[in-house]
């Protein structure tokens, strides 16, 4: 079993496509994480200047992160050694995703996981996205799937 700094070690994104600070919670059935958007975060010169405001895109992506990467990390680490596991990546396949509010800079948000399906390196997950006083943002589901480096 990997822990939460193992997975966040072999998450393959890196700044500035890095949208998870910590992982805060992980098991077999949900994952937990965390990041703070910065001010000097480069999509927000423009989105939109003078009133900055995160971008959707951005706010599914740091959803993925936690509730596809993170989760597929740890799932398939509770299969395979951790030397397997790194040569694997989560591929994005789909979202169905509403919004109900805007994520500022320096914002914290959480993102919460649910695990729906895992077979086959196949992961769909029921994501919800919070700020950090738990005022709801957004939330639907999310899927992926882990493929080989070489075949990426």
């Amino acid at each position: 079993m990997l822990t939460a700094e193992e997975v966040l070690d072999l998450i393959p994104q890196q700044p500035p496509f890095r949208f998870i600070d910590r992982l805060v919670e992980l098991s077999e059935s949900t994952a937990v994480g965390e990041y703070t958007f910065r001010v000097d975060e480069n999509f927000y010169q423009g989105h939109f200047p003078g009133n900055p405001v995160t971008p959707g895109v951005i706010l599914v992506e740091t959803m993925c992160q936690t509730g596809l990467v993170a989760m597929g990390i740890y799932l398939l680490g509770l299969e395979l050694p951790r030397e397997e596991v790194a040569k694997t990546i989560t591929l994005f396949t789909d979202a169905e995703v509403e919004f109900a509010r805007v994520v500022p800079p320096e914002a914290t948000v959480r993102v919460t996981a649910e695990k729906l399906f895992w077979r086959r390196r196949k992961l769909k997950s029921k994501v919800t996205l919070t700020l950090a006083d738990g005022t709801y943002v957004a939330g639907g589901t999310v899927s992926g799937m882990g493929v080989s480096r070489e075949q990426s």
